[in-house]
């Protein structure tokens, strides 16, 4: 007869052996799904690098509207549609229009600083962009393909505190600067650009969406309430944006390479400095989700947002109409931006996604922020080392040449 006996201590290792190898391979599954995913995204994006030469910029215009009020607005809907309405919901146009504010400050002090005294309006162009966000072309379709409709359906409620941010707040800040600096006066107009701006709002497909979502939501409706064709029908409109936006992204990229290396360090500056603001948020709340922590730092990460240029382009049409000598914002500046942001944000947002074991490590955030702000301030430290020791180099001829600048003054008195 044979008798089992029983190792508490193998059995121990056993189970803990096992869980860590279930767990590594659970990694390896992640790794293997974040590399996919994104060689799906950049095989797109590939394919409109090479339809570039074939689409004008014109038809771009026509790609964009269908994104912005057909495809981005259904998948938004649908989105809104699966969340279970709540009060804390309300936190994430909060997070966002606080981000903002913040941004906004940095950019004076930490962004525009690089700039010398007298770009004032480059300085003012950049208070304007960096502060704003786009995640609906830049954010929102790696956000469903990596994370899901629940987050999707978040970053779209705290993209209204960006939008408030971005259409209210700084149209009022570019008029008031328009204003201050103005030839002539023209309050009036203001107020009824200003109700116009409103207007603007209410019209626009992706805030209309909004509204009708939490209308529908606050009665507790879902999708699964509408009529099957019509459910469908949104549920295949929805279906398109992710191809269409990483399609429009690969067409549009058209990097105008003067202001290059000045513009790439100051969309790093702002990197990193976001992604201090996100470390400090997962350290203040360290029982987050890993999905939840990566929508904190890939969020903010969006690229710059195309409504402080039209407001920026709005001033400067007035000002052509009262003949402004020195104009407020420097719109090719502007342009150039946009054009690097763009995919600026797509590259870091997928390397993100691709290494998200990396990235829900506030730490790792922590030490990649302080990094890329470095990085962006060597060639300022570069050029200030240059310029004494050029100063010590005309100091040191001088000496060896026996050149007192002082008895040449004083003889010149």
């Amino acid at each position: 007869m044979s008798r089992c006996f029983y190792d508490p201590t193998f059995v121990g290792f056993f189970i803990t052996e096992t869980s860590e190898r279930n767990n590594e391979l659970l990694r390896t599954y992640n790794m293997n799904y974040a590399l996919q995913k994104t060689l799906e995204l950049l095989l797109i994006i590939g394919l409109g690098l090479l339809l570039q030469k074939k689409v004008a910029k014109e038809d771009l215009k026509g790609i964009k509207t269908l994104i912005l009020s057909v495809a981005l607005p259904a998948t938004i809907f649908v989105a809104l549609l699966k969340i279970e309405l709540k009060g804390s919901l309300l936190v994430f146009p909060l997070m966002a229009l606080v981000f903002n504010f913040i941004m906004a400050i940095a950019t004076k002090y930490l962004l525009a600083s690089s700039l010398p005294n007298n770009e004032g309006a480059k300085k003012r162009t950049l208070t304007m962009l960096l502060p704003s966000l786009a995640p609906g072309l830049s954010c929102f379709p790696f956000i469903i393909v990596y994370l899901g409709d629940e987050y999707l359906a978040l970053a779209a409620l705290a993209d209204v505190g960006n939008k408030i941010f971005v259409l209210i707040l700084l149209y009022m800040l570019g008029m008031h600067w328009y204003h201050a600096r103005a030839v002539k006066d023209l309050v009036a107009t203001t107020s009824s650009k200003l109700k116009g701006l409103f207007v603007s709002m209410l019209n626009e497909p992706i805030n209309l969406v909004i509204i009708v979502a939490m209308v529908l939501l606050g009665f507790g409706l879902t999708l699964s309430s509408f009529p099957e064709f019509l459910e469908n029908t949104i549920v295949k409109m929805s279906l398109i944006m992710t191809p269409l936006v990483l399609l429009f992204i690969g067409m549009a990229v058209r990097i105008k390479f003067r202001e290059f290396g000045f513009i790439f360090s100051l969309l790093m500056r702002r990197a990193g400095i976001t992604f201090l603001l996100s470390a400090i948020f997962v350290f203040l709340f360290p029982a987050l989700a890993a999905p939840m922590i990566l929508f904190v730092v890939v969020f903010p990460q969006s690229a710059c947002s195309f409504w402080p240029f039209a407001h920026m382009s709005a001033v400067s049409t007035l000002e052509e109409k009262d003949e402004q000598k020195k104009p407020t914002f420097d719109i090719n500046f502007a342009v150039n931006i946009l054009a690097c942001s763009m995919p600026f944000s797509t590259i870091l947002i997928i390397s993100i996604f691709s290494f998200s074991e990396f990235f829900v490590n506030p730490v790792v955030l922590v030490v990649t922020g302080i990094t890329m702000v470095a990085i962006t301030y060597i060639p300022y430290l570069i050029t200030k080392l240059k310029r004494s020791n050029k100063s010590e180099e005309v100091v040191n001829y001088n000496t060896f040449f026996g050149i007192n600048t002082n008895a040449h003054s004083s003889e010149n008195h």
